[in-house]
């Protein structure tokens, strides 16, 4: 059980306690487990998302001098603004809006991830927001091409 606990931790960034309470439920299976953590993840990332977000970054992406974005993706502290995962989001999503051109914020959040089509980019976005703790919004994008 510890083993599976160890590795359920290091695929999302769970606690120890919220890993081992959804292996229980799930009854071992691993698979169902990380949907479990995945749903509970995904709504304490609801319940955060009224807390201001007063840090964050500014990622910018310009492919071939021919397109260029520039993404403001907001947190609530500059410690999770300057994590790894954080500055990974914010690639990702650059290259996401370079490659699908979204026409405003409401369709980025609704359109398939381009790495991974088996989630949104909500969807991504508030699973980085589970992982840190923090409520994570994309305040505004822009994306322009000649």
């Amino acid at each position: 059980m510890t083993e599976l606990v160890k590795q359920l931790r290091n695929e999302t960034g769970a606690g120890v306690m919220d890993c081992r309470k959804a292996l229980e439920e799930a009854q071992g299976d691993l698979d169902k487990a990380r949907e479990i953590i995945q749903e509970k993840g995904l709504l304490k990332a609801t319940k955060r998302a009224g807390r201001n977000t007063g840090a964050g970054i500014l990622e910018s992406y310009i492919h071939n001098n021919r397109v260029g974005v520039l993404l403001e993706l907001r947190c609530e502290t500059d410690f999770v603004a300057r994590s790894d995962e954080f500055k990974n989001l914010a690639h990702d999503l650059v290259m996401h809006i370079a490659a699908l051109n979204p026409k405003d914020l409401e369709a980025l959040l609704e359109q398939p991830f381009v790495k991974d089509d088996s989630q949104t980019i909500d969807q991504l976005v508030k699973g980085v927001a589970a992982k840190t703790g923090e409520n994570t919004q994309i305040e505004k994008f822009c994306r322009y091409e000649i």
